[in-house]
């Protein structure tokens, strides 16, 4: 299921990967550094409202499907879920009433957090659906809905930047299309209901799953978008604007590489808990750690080891120089934010243990807060890129431990220390290299990078990288 989950998300990885660099590139071009920023808080409102609210719903769509289907009562599932929905959905218009009126903003902003209120209840749905289809096992129903929404959001936020929408643009496009796909999809996912009544116990035992999950999800946000309104408040939107610029060209590039996993990961392994047991478990998420450390950990060091080239190329020149900066401290906190939350916390998940996992994530959290309260004041934009480093690697240890007593996943130590060892070597022979600036820099250090870390690899079977390639040889001359 694992494999199969892999190659029918790629179109998904390929798109976000896409998207995920236009976005970068394209709107720090178009919009100011000021505008910048006023998306990335607007950015942020988005998601703390969709998880908050919503997402715990939409993490027990996922989680209990398959239980629901073996019990034969799908209807009562889709019942429950979304009357719960519509229950929290109507939090929000008193929310975002009670944010525009009591925070002191501009009329810019105040436009774009108002389009995030509303663009998260419409995401929300959509993801409901992509949630049912994912766990079903319906990979190419769930990678069109998002390929549309990541390509048809990108496309309208750009048309409506280009009109002079400023920082609320890409707010706009994204939930336009949200929209859109949901007046497609819902009524087919509404005809599941029929026959489904609300059920008691079914709402408690989701809630008591879900909500536990959306804690630790804001917690998450809370640790990734502190730093931002903390900037903002102790500086001024433009940087929060370089400080958005280089995290996105350092975390997206990597996150897109690691939701691929995760999408077709976390079903994989429920599956294989679900209906093998433990050693099942053990062997699916073995072979998954593997793969991930193969693939992300040489995709951080190289991002890292040419981000000055890269923020030439790839971001605007009002943003370039503080981007620079910002992309090696976040490529570093990109790959243990990735790890920890598409490996380490899912035993907790898989062992609903969901109230532990609030615990787990409140402690990366609070160092955050403390850290970027400390920090930024003295050291301004560095010490935000030191909080946040520094926080995720507690966030990783602490998953590490505390998720063993949920439901303990294998480290691949082997296959880390390899890959390592195959990092430093291409570390080694890019650093050699001229700076010589733009993208002829870029060329040269990534393709002679990529080539002495693929070469480390298969000499030191880093991941079972030999194994690896003569299975794709083979697929190759057979296709």
């Amino acid at each position: 299921m694992f494999w199969r989950g892999v190659l029918g998300y790629l179109p998904v990885n390929i798109a976000q990967g896409v998207v995920g660099l236009l976005t970068i590139v394209l709107f720090t071009q178009i919009l100011s550094p000021a505008e910048y920023g006023i998306y990335a808080l607007a950015f942020s409102v988005l998601s703390l409202t969709q998880t908050a609210f919503l997402t715990w719903t939409e993490a027990a769509m996922a989680r209990f499907l398959a239980r629901a289907d073996e019990d034969g009562r799908l209807p009562d599932h889709f019942a429950t879920l979304y009357r719960l929905w519509i229950l929290m959905a109507l939090a929000i218009p008193v929310v975002a009433a009670l944010a525009l009126r009591f925070w002191p903003m501009p009329p810019a902003l105040k436009v774009a957090v108002a389009a995030a209120f509303a663009a998260a209840a419409v995401k929300s749905l959509a993801k409901m659906s992509q949630e049912r289809r994912r766990a079903a096992g319906e990979v190419s129903g769930a990678a069109l809905l998002d390929v549309i929404q990541t390509v048809g959001g990108f496309a309208l936020g750009l048309v409506l930047a280009l009109v002079g929408l400023g920082g609320a643009a890409p707010i706009l496009g994204t939930g336009a299309v949200a929209l859109l796909c949901v007046v497609f999809v819902l009524p087919t996912d509404l005809r599941r209901l029929k026959g489904g009544i609300f059920d008691k116990a079914m709402a408690k035992a989701y809630a008591a799953y879900g909500l536990p999950v959306a804690f630790s999800l804001i917690l998450a946000l809370v640790l990734s978008t502190t730093d931002r309104f903390l900037l903002a408040a102790f500086l001024d939107e433009s940087a929060v604007g370089d400080y958005h610029a280089g995290y996105s060209l350092g975390s997206r590039t990597l996150d897109v590489v690691f939701i691929w996993l995760g999408m077709a990961g976390g079903p994989a392994m429920v599956a294989a808990l679900e209906r093998g047991g433990r050693p099942a478990l053990e062997d699916s998420a073995r072979e998954q750690a593997d793969f991930m450390v193969l693939l992300t950990l040489p995709a951080a060091v190289g991002l890292a080891l040419v981000a000055r080239p890269l923020t030439e190329v790839m971001i605007g020149p009002a943003l370039r120089e503080g981007a620079a900066g910002v992309t090696p401290w976040i490529a570093a906190s990109g790959w243990l934010s990735g790890v920890t939350t598409y490996y380490l916390l899912q035993a907790f998940t898989l062992g609903r243990r969901t109230t532990m996992l609030s615990a787990c994530m409140a402690i990366p959290a609070g160092a955050n807060l403390a850290l970027n309260l400390i920090l930024i004041p003295r050291f301004g934009l560095s010490g935000a890129l030191w909080a946040t480093t520094a926080s995720y690697a507690l966030g990783a240890i602490a998953a590490g431990v505390l998720g063993r007593r949920a439901c303990a996943l294998p480290i691949p130590w082997p296959t880390l220390a390899r890959t390592g060892l195959a990092c430093a070597l291409m570390a080694a022979v890019v650093l050699a290299l001229p700076d010589v600036g733009g993208l002829i820099e870029l060329i040269l250090k990534a393709g002679l990078g990529a080539a002495t870390f693929g070469g480390a690899a298969l000499l030191l079977d880093a991941g079972g990288a030999r194994a690896r390639l003569a299975v794709l040889t083979r697929r190759f001359r057979t296709a």
